[in-house]
């Protein structure tokens, strides 16, 4: 029996954790076991209990504002709590500075949604499946006896409305095979069958055996010489060296570069997050992002086929982005003078486990800044651009997915989403209109990678407001005789209902981001403009489950006031959640946002019809956007940069 909010006191933990020095600073290994304690010691742990979320509970951006050296901090965390035995989710925010619980509340798992997933429940799905009667039959019917040879693949199972299904903590189950035991079995998938698993009773609950499709034969052991061929020796060397070491300094988790200056930070669900962005210009520190993180993602899939139609995976909020985290090696993920950060994230029993060099940071060189060479001084003058790399990789299932923010020296800043991976496979029918042929048989589904950006904007402080710019055409008429003209369009978002937009290409639209109380030397409003990609948005029908649960998708851009409650995109708890939460929940409030305190989300992705090329490893896919200083600053602010010490590169003396 879990007890009541009422029914705790005041725990103090006899865990000595030493004090934070900043209220931003990520969790260290010893607050976790703290936590564990404190949770404990209050009754709420039973040896059926498992943390399937355990992150730092910030505090509101007011507080850590105020925040200066030496102040006291609160360090409070959130932890979702799950009982494997019956199901029954807690959501629980504690102080560990004071040893408190501050709040219990127990969801309803049929109306709010379940806890994310637990590395655990993967892997006891082979033993469910496998021990059911139906599933081994259907095993045999296709030639399959082995079943250590067959790899159940435990999916998140979405919410569709199917009777029966309601509170239940469910996962649907495809199945690969392998030939022996180092053959990747994406190469061969068991098409037409599906298990449906109870966690909690720990059975299969339904089996959808729909189809008797052929197991694709061939091979693809992207690792195995003896596939993919002798390698290619004709890659000389590639050195990257700074004899003199990097130009970033680290205090901390404090980043200082070239102008630039943030905090690293790093959640078990939204992974890499960066903290209290600035720019020093003209000796003054100017704010630009207060916090910016990948608040969600959703992989949609299109074959609407029986054993395929429930095919969407939110690898944030479901699987846990951050707990996917990669352990980076030098020289393979990253290359350079290279400064790591580790990562310290709760495991299912609530003890800290570190994975090291979880994020990289370095430098790199990316051409040419600005350059001129004039015909009337004959002067010639070119500077380099450089940019700071700040990523992390992340493995969710067959995806691998990096991301890279990068600082550029003229204030520019980019998130780059790198997508890479084995594509998910599937037994290819002739002519289907939902997927490619990649090998004899062998076929991949057309689906998206959709990314929601939480951008808390600070753009020179709280006062903010967004713009929308498209470029016009204008008709000839007097006031355009020749027909030469175009200008823009500008459109000031005031309210939350109005938005919610769409990027147009054609336009060349983007999204101003301003300072109503600022402006610069030619009296010009600072802003910095996110510059969308514009890619396709949520393909699925209106109607359809995944539309209502991934509503984020079906806009490139929302503007909301600032709440610290509303931290992701689809709600808090998407794991089976019917939809309906996260951003059309917030934007239904209709605040004000012009020269308010505002979070920009921006939705951007990819997608994907699959190539053959893309097997039987797919070759890196980019997405993102890019966030460009416009009248932000008086000049160009890369005027100071050195000219390049090579011989070579003739300047002005």
């Amino acid at each position: 029996m879990h007890p009541s909010i009422e029914d705790l006191s005041v725990t103090q933990t006899t865990t000595a954790t030493p004090p934070a020095g900043h209220p931003l600073q990520r969790l260290t290994a010893a607050e976790i076991t703290a936590a564990r304690t404190l949770f404990d010691r209050a009754g709420l742990l039973t040896s059926t209990t498992r943390f399937a979320f355990l992150g730092l509970e910030e505090p509101p951006k007011g507080e850590v504002l105020a925040f200066r050296p030496g102040d006291a901090v609160d360090r409070r965390v959130r932890a979702i709590l799950l009982d494997v035995a019956d199901g029954r989710t807690h959501d629980v925010v504690a102080s560990l500075t004071r040893g408190e619980v501050e709040r219990l509340t127990e969801i309803d798992t049929s109306t709010g949604g379940q806890a994310p997933i637990l590395p655990e429940e993967f892997i006891a799905v082979d033993e469910i499946v496998k021990a059911d009667p139906g599933w081994v039959e259907a095993m045999a019917r296709r030639g399959i006896t082995d079943l250590d040879l067959v790899r159940p693949c435990p999916l998140s199972a979405g919410d569709f409305g199917i009777p029966g299904e309601e509170g239940r903590r469910m996962l649907r189950v495809l199945s690969f095979l392998q030939h022996r035991p180092e053959d990747h079995c994406w190469a061969h998938p068991i098409d037409g069958i599906v298990a449906y698993v109870d966690l909690v009773e720990k059975r299969v609950i339904e089996l959808i055996d729909h189809e008797l499709l052929p197991v694709p034969k061939e091979e693809g052991n992207f690792d195995d010489p003896a596939y993919v061929g002798p390698a290619r020796t004709t890659l000389r060397p590639l050195e990257i060296i700074q004899p003199e070491g990097p130009s970033f300094e680290v205090d901390d988790d404090v980043v200082s570069w070239q102008n630039w200056r943030f905090r690293v930070g790093f959640d078990p669900r939204e992974g890499l997050v960066l903290h209290q962005i600035s720019f020093t210009d003209g000796g003054r520190e100017r704010p630009l992002i207060y916090r910016a993180s990948i608040a969600e993602m959703v992989v949609p899939y299109a074959d609407p086929g029986p054993a395929h139609f429930w095919q969407n995976y939110f690898d944030s909020g479901e699987y846990l982005l951050g707990q996917q985290a990669n352990s980076l090696v030098l020289g393979c993920d990253c290359l350079g003078e290279i400064h790591y950060f580790d990562v310290v994230m709760a495991d299912g029993d609530g003890q800290p486990r570190e994975v090291p060099n979880a994020v990289c940071m370095h430098e790199e060189d990316y051409g040419v800044a600005w350059k001129h060479t004039d015909l009337f001084t004959e002067s010639q003058e070119t500077r380099r651009q450089r940019r700071l790399v700040v990523s992390f990789f992340a493995t969710v299932g067959n995806y691998d997915y990096g991301f890279y923010w990068y600082f550029y020296l003229d204030g520019a800043i980019q998130l780059e989403v790198k997508m890479t991976g084995i594509v998910f496979t599937n037994s290819y029918v002739e002519g289907s209109p939902w997927a490619t042929e990649l090998a004899p048989g062998l076929g991949a589904m057309y689906h998206q990678h959709l990314f929601s950006a939480r951008l808390d904007m600070m753009l020179d402080g709280l006062t903010n407001a967004v713009e929308e710019l498209d470029a016009v055409r204008v008709r000839v008429g007097a006031a355009n005789p020749h027909g030469n003209a175009f200008t823009r369009s500008i459109i000031r978002l005031t309210r939350e209902s109005e938005a919610a937009r769409t990027a147009h290409p054609a336009a060349g639209r983007v999204w101003k981001v301003i300072n109503t109380e600022r402006a610069n030397r030619v009296g010009q409003p600072v802003g910095y403009a996110l510059i969308p990609q514009g890619q396709p948005l949520l393909l699925a029908a209106d109607e359809s489950s995944i539309r209502r649960r991934a509503a984020f998708a079906t806009h490139h851009l929302w503007v909301t006031r600032y709440d610290p409650a509303e931290r992701y995109s689809a709600g808090d708890l998407i794991n089976q959640h019917a939809g309906g939460a996260g951003l059309p929940a917030y934007v239904a409030q209709d605040r004000p946002i012009d020269g308010e305190d505002i979070v920009v989300w921006h939705t951007f992705g990819s997608t994907h019809f699959p190539r053959p090329e893309d097997w039987p490893v797919m070759p890196v896919e980019y997405s993102g956007f890019t966030l460009k200083p416009v009248g932000f600053f008086d000049r160009n602010p890369t005027l100071d940069l050195p000219a390049s010490t090579s011989s070579h590169c003739p300047h002005h003396e």
